[in-house]
């Protein structure tokens, strides 16, 4: 169920090069591509056509990205995490030595013994902090994750199977972040989170030009056809400011217009938008999209989402799973598809406006309509998703074979 909207709103200034923190444009894109692309294993992620789901829900097409497969980690956030945790070493190797290395130069051990004395750090809600500590075991540093009561076990094993050290903290996800920022001050530590706040950004920046990489390979997939409606499902808002502020400039004769979905019992920047600037959300911000339970709005994304988004949705944890469900089915002759609870958020905000004709109309979303989701993570808790589900991710997955 769709519980909040603020559409177009009031507040939303005209953008300008000074509404974005950080580069994101299409050239800074190809240059974190390049990185990344030279890293082991690296391969463009599919962008899934939807032509079934499309057309029950009367818009022209719509095309899925699906991070699931993103080195193996399950999500999107290996392309935030752990690129700026090479940026982080890179910085303290060339301090150190004189040289900037390059990513082999990291992966190859050569500067072991720097990386080796080097603790990365962040709080998370699963995914991010999974990122993180591939990203040191990958590169050879030490890691520190910071998780809320809230968090799964299964995501906790995850991390701590990386190497990473676990610690488990009372509280939600932005009180997290403190207690890794106040750790971090004290043992010496490189913070590398994916939310800003005063005196934070340089980081939270690497990690948005990551997550522009996204951006790029979806110009790449769809060539010729320009998206219209480009839904983004947010917590702090990094993920999202970073794909609208690459594909706003990529396609500045027609940008498409721009969705944040969250989760109702933490939408932040939609309760930001009506007030016209960062506001917090408090509470336990209980949802089944662990990785968008955020209540405080990163101060770098802010101004972008503020300047580029053109509605905002609230949505409830059933209608994740209303859209888990049909994903894993199928829809009038599409493959299956394995989408976690966040990574379904994205879809779940379009099935919602598609079935409030005056929010459609508003919006523009008709049968002509050519929609881009971005699915951020797969069954990244495989006992969760049997649950809503009913099938395994394997059963799922071996149906769409």
């Amino acid at each position: 169920m769709l519980t909040k909207t603020c559409l177009n709103p009031i507040a939303r200034p005209a953008p300008t090069a000074d509404s974005f923190a950080f580069p994101a444009g299409p050239d800074a894109a190809v240059q974190v591509l390049r990185t990344i692309a030279d890293w082991p294993h690296y391969a463009r992620t599919p962008l899934l056509a939807l032509p079934g789901l499309a057309r029950s829900l009367e818009c022209g097409a719509i095309h899925y990205k699906q991070e699931a497969p993103r080195f193996g980690l399950g999500s999107f956030k290996a392309l935030g995490g752990a690129y700026a945790v090479q940026r982080v070493l890179a910085a303290i190797v060339a301090q150190r030595t004189g040289q900037v290395p390059d990513s082999q130069d990291l992966f190859s051990g050569r500067h072991a013994d720097i990386a080796g004395s080097v603790t990365v750090c962040c709080a998370t809600d699963g995914n991010h902090g999974r990122s993180v500590a591939w990203g040191a075991a990958q590169f050879g540093c030490q890691c520190v994750i910071y998780i809320h009561q809230a968090v799964s076990q299964a995501r906790a094993d995850a991390i701590a199977a990386l190497g990473a050290t676990v610690r488990r903290l009372p509280g939600n996800y932005d009180d997290a972040v403190r207690f890794a920022q106040q750790d971090a001050a004290i043992h010496g530590w490189h913070v590398v989170s994916d939310t800003s706040y005063p005196g934070y950004a340089e980081i939270p920046g690497w990690i948005m030009q990551g997550y522009s990489v996204i951006a790029e390979e979806i110009r790449a997939q769809l060539g010729d056809v320009r998206p219209t409606h480009v839904f983004l499902q947010a917590g702090v808002g990094g993920f999202a400011a970073a794909i609208m502020s690459s594909m706003a400039q990529a396609y500045a004769e027609a940008p498409p217009r721009f969705i944040v979905v969250e989760p109702d019992h933490a939408a932040c920047l939609l309760a930001s938008a009506q007030a016209g600037s960062r506001v917090t959300v408090g509470g336990e911000l209980d949802t089944i999209m662990a990785g968008l339970a955020c209540g405080e709005p990163s101060e770098i994304a802010w101004p972008a989402i503020h300047a580029l988004a053109d509605a905002y949705l609230a949505i409830d944890d059933e209608s994740v799973r209303e859209t888990m469900r049909l994903l894993a089915a199928g829809v009038d002759g599409d493959a299956p598809v394995v989408a976690g609870e966040s990574g379904a958020a994205g879809l779940a905000g379009l099935r919602e406006v598609m079935g409030r004709p005056e929010i459609a109309d508003t919006l523009g979303l008709d049968a002509t309509s050519i929609v881009v989701a971005i699915g951020t993570e797969g069954a990244t808790d495989a006992a969760l998703y049997h649950a809503i589900v009913g099938r395994t991710p394997e059963e799922v997955a071996a149906d769409a074979r």
